[in-house]
C-alpha cells in the first residue's frame, strides 16, 4: 500500500491511540507485522510551548518505521508552523486528527469539533500539506451526530487540500465508541475520492478485516480497541493465525513490562502496565482473580511474581 511518497509493506494499520500507541506498545505491533503504526495524539500548542510531557510522545525508534505522527489543532498556521518545526525528526506520515471525541478536544474546537467545520478543516490540511514534504493525512468520522453525516463531504475536502489518505471511522462523535460501526459510510467515501481510504470500526478478527475490505472496498484497515491486549490481532488479520495460549500472553506481558520500564520508569512503567495487564489476560482462566491483584503491583519483580503464581495455578487445576 501506498500512502503518497510512503510504500507500506502491507494495509494493515495499527490506530493512533490516546494512553496505549506509545514506543513500546508499537514495537510491539510492528513485530507482529504492521504495516504502519501510529504516535498517540500529539497536542501542535504543546509543541509550541516545549511541553516537557509532549517529548516522549514523538520519540521513535528505526525499528517502528515507517510511522506516522498525528497531531490535533484548530489553529491553521500554527499547525503548519509546528510541521515545519518538526519536519527534520524521523515522521514518515504526518496526520491530522479531525475525530477524537473527548469533551476537553472537542470544547476546544479540536478533534471531532472540526466535522463541524468543514472550511476550517480544510484550511488546516491545506496549511500542513503546504508546510512539509512529507505525506499528511487526516482522520475523520462519520459525523458529529446522526444529524450531521458529512463524512463524504470531509474527504472530498481533505483530498482538494492536499491530503495523501483518509482513515474513515464509522461513528459519530457522539457515538464515541458505542454501537455498532457503520461500513457504509465507509464505502460510499471510498466510491467518492481518489486517494486512499482507510477503514476503521470494529474490525477485531481476522474475519471482520475480511468483511469490511469486502464490504467498502477500503484499501486499507485500521485497527484499534481490538489491539488493546491483543497486538497478535495484526498477525491473525494478515496470516489467520489462532489466539496464543495464555504461555504466550503472559510472555509478551513481561517482555512489554520490560520495555515500558526502561521507557518510562519503574515507578510510572508499572502503573501503565496494569491496564495493559488487564486487557491481555481478559477471557482467560482465572483471569478476573489477577485482574484484581495487578493493582496492587508496584514493581517490575512483583509482576513477575504475580504471573509466575498465575500460571502454576493454572497448571494445577
Amino acid at each position: 500500500m501506498r500512502i503518497g511518497s510512503v510504500i507500506l509493506e502491507n494495509n494493515v494499520i495499527a490506530a493512533p491511540m490516546a494512553g496505549v500507541t506509545d514506543l513500546p506498545f508499537r514495537l510491539l505491533l510492528k513485530e507482529q507485522g504492521a504495516g504502519l503504526v501510529c504516535s498517540e495524539m500529539v497536542s501542535a500548542k504543546a509543541i509550541y510551548y516545549n511541553n516537557k510531557n509532549t517529548e516522549p510522545l514523538m520519540m521513535v525508534d528505526e525499528k517502528e518505521r515507517p510511522f506516522s505522527l498525528q497531531l490535533f489543532g484548530s489553529d491553521p498556521e500554527l499547525m503548519a508552523e509546528m510541521v515545519r518545526k518538526i519536519e527534520d525528526r524521523p515522521f514518515d506520515i504526518i496526520d491530522i486528527n479531525m475525530g477524537c471525541p473527548v469533551p476537553k478536544v472537542v470544547n476546544n474546537g479540536e478533534g471531532s469539533a472540526l466535522m463541524k467545520q468543514p472550511l476550517l478543516a480544510g484550511k488546516i490540511i491545506e496549511a500542513m500539506a503546504k508546510a512539509t514534504e512529507k505525506p499528511v493525512t487526516v482522520k475523520i468520522r462519520k459525523g458529529f451526530d446522526d444529524e450531521h453525516v458529512n463524512a463524504v463531504e470531509m474527504a472530498h475536502i481533505a483530498q482538494e487540500s492536499g491530503a495523501a489518505a483518509v482513515a474513515v471511522h464509522g461513528r459519530t462523535r457522539e457515538q464515541y465508541y458505542h454501537g455498532k460501526a457503520d461500513w457504509d459510510i465507509i464505502r460510499q467515501v471510498k466510491e467518492a475520492v481518489s486517494i486512499p481510504v482507510i477503514g476503521n470500526g470494529d474490525i477485531n478478527s481476522s474475519e471482520a478485516a475480511k468483511a469490511i475490505q469486502k464490504q467498502t472496498g477500503c484499501d486499507g484497515i485500521m485497527v484499534a480497541r481490538g489491539l488493546q491486549g491483543n497486538p497478535w490481532l495484526i498477525r491473525q488479520i494478515l496470516y489467520d493465525k489462532p489466539k496464543p495460549a495464555i504461555e504466550e500472553v503472559v510472555e509478551m506481558i513481561l517482555r512489554h513490562a520490560k520495555m515500558q520500564v526502561e521507557f518510562s520508569g519503574e515507578y510510572l512503567g508499572i502503573r501503565q502496565m496494569r491496564k495493559h495487564v488487564v486487557w491481555y489476560t481478559t477471557g482467560y482462566p482465572g483471569s478476573s482473580k489477577l485482574r484484581g491483584m495487578v493493582n496492587q503491583v508496584e514493581s517490575l519483580a512483583e509482576l513477575e511474581q504475580l504471573l509466575d503464581t498465575y500460571i502454576s495455578h493454572g497448571k494445577q487445576r
